[in-house]
């Protein structure tokens, strides 16, 4: 804009090594008056730079890590050993950090559908793979609050592969999705998400990666489509009192989607709870972003910023909650505390 630049502009390698610290929090959509979609730019030139000079093997298996985790499950141990050894040479991993571990008793085998079901559960790769317990508290409060709740698998939502810049990967990953679910979205049912990420793919991604009568119905899936605390939030839960304050962390995602309140108003619901917004910000890890050998020293002032110190004060019975899978293992990282998904904190108050 001043001049600097000269008439030609910056070079490729300048752009890409700019966008490289972009944590695709989406806060400039959201926040900035201009609007742009940096995230979304991102992906775009990734996807054009990989064209020109090949994609790295490390874009591959982080974009692809569902589709990995899919044949990584069911040898967890001996997969999990693997990952360790491969970490930093191959996946470019910094030493200082702890990778999830895969499950082999995922989400998918232990979950039990109930019939008639009015609200459908979209079982998400860190739910499945990693975290199977998230997916059966949701589903478990659902249940202690009247509602009957199915789960349901298509595949990785892609944000990995958009994140990566594998946006025709994205593509057909996303007309695969839309396929399998819209039958579920025109029939009216809820489809439910417990990672945030996840669902702003579903609601903000698709729609733009689809074309002609495949856009269509992935904005009927999109409209059908809820974060798991909204849809909580409107129930009337049998809830014993809990936790005096509740310190809550919202996912970027969630935050560019306008949609934390929804958290902060379900969590309200706790009797004698105190909810306090911590306004900290992206954590610093951003999915894959932080687990970067290039990126830790960044992820880490980010944390510094706001979150890490707020963590650091909490008081004995304070609670902190947190949506987002990234997140949560940040906490745990850096600062060796435990942040809890929303799903989890309300099963453990929920009324026998």
């Amino acid at each position: 804009m001043n001049g600097k630049l000269g008439e030609e502009g910056p070079g490729e390698e300048q752009v890409r090594e700019a966008l490289d610290l972009c944590l695709e929090c989406r806060a400039c959509k959201s926040e900035c008056p201009v609007g742009v979609d940096m995230a979304a730019f991102k992906s775009e030139y990734l996807a054009g730079y990989y064209e020109r000079h090949g994609t790295p093997l490390k874009a591959k298996l982080l974009g692809h890590i569902g589709n990995l985790s899919k044949f990584a499950s069911p040898l967890a141990p001996l997969a999990n050993l693997g990952a360790s050894l491969i970490n930093g040479p191959i996946l470019g991993i910094d030493s200082r950090r702890n990778l999830p571990k895969w499950r082999s008793d995922t989400l998918a085998k232990i979950a039990k559908a109930d019939p008639g079901a009015e609200v459908v559960l979209y079982n998400d790769t860190f739910s499945n793979h990693y975290d199977p317990e998230i997916g059966l508290d949701a589903m478990e409060v659902l249940r202690r609050a009247g509602c009957k709740v199915d789960l349901v698998r298509p595949g990785c939502c892609g944000r990995p592969m958009i994140s990566q810049g594998l946006l025709r990967d994205a593509r057909e990953n996303a007309a695969r999705n839309v396929q399998l679910l819209y039958p579920l979205a025109k029939s009216g049912k809820t489809i439910l998400f417990c990672e945030p990420s996840c669902l702003s793919a579903f609601k903000e991604d698709y729609p733009s990666l689809l074309r002609g009568e495949q856009r269509e119905q992935a904005k009927a899936v999109a409209k059908a489509c809820q974060l798991w605390d909204a849809y909580a939030a409107t129930l009337d839960l049998p809830l014993n009192a809990g936790p005096k304050r509740i310190l809550l962390h919202g996912h970027c995602h969630q935050k560019s989607m306008g949609i934390l309140s929804a958290t902060a108003k379900l969590l309200a619901k706790i009797p004698g709870a105190q909810v306090v917004d911590l306004d900290a910000g992206c954590c610093g890890m951003a999915g894959s972003f932080g687990y970067s050998k290039g990126h830790y020293d960044v992820s880490v002032a980010i944390a510094e910023r706001k979150l890490l110190p707020a963590v650091r004060s909490m008081q004995e019975g304070d609670v902190l909650v947190a949506p987002g899978t990234s997140c949560r293992h940040q906490v745990k990282d850096l600062a060796g505390a435990t942040a809890i998904h929303p799903a989890t904190l309300l099963r453990q108050l929920c009324q026998n």
